[in-house]
């Protein structure tokens, strides 16, 4: 077939493309989501970015907290942190709390998870129990355990006196106190761990479990081959928020050990410098930033190198 369309000629010029104006529609769409996102967008910029940036600045500070001068020291407040013993320590005891606080929450929820997977009467108030200690006020559940733990007339002293053992000093060895601490994280943030791992594997495929079945697994082959890889990004999720949690925690530190003894976190370390007596408004700050360096480069790593190992499908 002969193709009868007309031919441009060489010498014309390409036909000019006009811009799209944007429609009376557009622009109300526009004006719509600027009425409604302007106040949040100047609250954030407010309350979280003008903070970090003012942080940052104070970071590099002599500053005395309440002080009307300040002194520009640049990066010697960091210097000071990291060839400082206090300063790894609190580096080493926040790795310590993190690592055993997240792992156990994770494990132990997975596990209960999977007990209240199971169609038995009562499971939807014992999912509830579970759940609850989740939802209470850290300073409240600080105040209980304190009791249980008391060595002389705390219900756990009293459990060791009936098997012949002696109640540690919780409060007085700095070791001991940060095992006190990590074992009421573990059960007041366990909840949530489980529950959102009962989410997980309820959404599972129940077919392939039943295959699986029929082709002669057992409970554990199916669990290890099939649940825990589907369970991936229910994982990957509970990793990233239990580790910015456990990063962050500072209520049950507070209420526990006032002073810090043995638990000086980054943040409960940066709370002590500035409140606790020595009024270091600048090395506090310096603490801060370290923290949040820390919390983005894990996430950042954590979406890198860990999401390739998880299986969406």
């Amino acid at each position: 077939m002969t193709d009868v369309r007309p031919l441009r000629d060489a010498g014309a010029a390409p036909p000019v493309r006009r811009r799209r104006r944007m429609t009376r529609r557009a622009r109300r769409d526009a004006l719509v989501f600027l009425a409604f996102a302007a106040p949040n967008l100047v609250l954030i910029a407010m309350f979280t970015y003008r903070p970090l940036f003012l942080n940052i600045q104070y970071s590099m500070l002599d500053w005395t907290l309440g002080a009307s001068t300040a002194t520009f020291i640049g990066l010697d407040n960091y210097i000071e942190f990291f060839s400082s013993d206090a300063g790894l320590t609190s580096l080493r005891i926040t790795a310590v709390f993190t690592l055993l606080t997240v792992g156990g929450s994770m494990v132990l929820g997975l596990l209960i998870a999977l007990a209240l997977n199971v169609n038995i009467p009562g499971r939807t108030l014992a999912r509830s129990a579970v759940f609850a200690p989740y939802v209470l006020s850290g300073v409240g559940v600080g105040l209980v355990w304190l009791f249980i733990f008391d060595p002389n007339f705390g219900v756990l002293a009293w459990i060791l006196r009936q098997m012949g053992l002696g109640s540690p000093q919780w409060f007085l060895d700095p070791q001991m106190s940060l095992v006190m601490v990590i074992i009421v994280y573990v059960w007041k943030n366990l909840g949530y761990c489980a529950i959102v791992y009962l989410g997980g594997l309820q959404s599972l495929s129940q077919d392939i479990m039943q295959a699986a079945q029929l082709d002669g697994a057992g409970a554990v082959r199916r669990f290890f081959s099939i649940s825990l890889p589907l369970l991936s990004p229910t994982t990957f999720f509970l990793l990233i928020t239990t580790t910015l949690n456990s990063l962050q925690a500072f209520d049950l530190l507070r209420i526990m050990t006032p002073t810090g003894r043995g638990t000086n976190t980054m943040i409960f370390e940066s709370y002590l410098q500035a409140f606790g007596g020595y009024s270091r408004a600048g090395y506090s700050a310096t603490i801060s930033v370290l923290l949040f360096v820390i919390l983005i480069v894990m996430t950042v790593a954590q979406i890198l190198f860990v999401e390739r190992k998880v299986h969406y499908s």
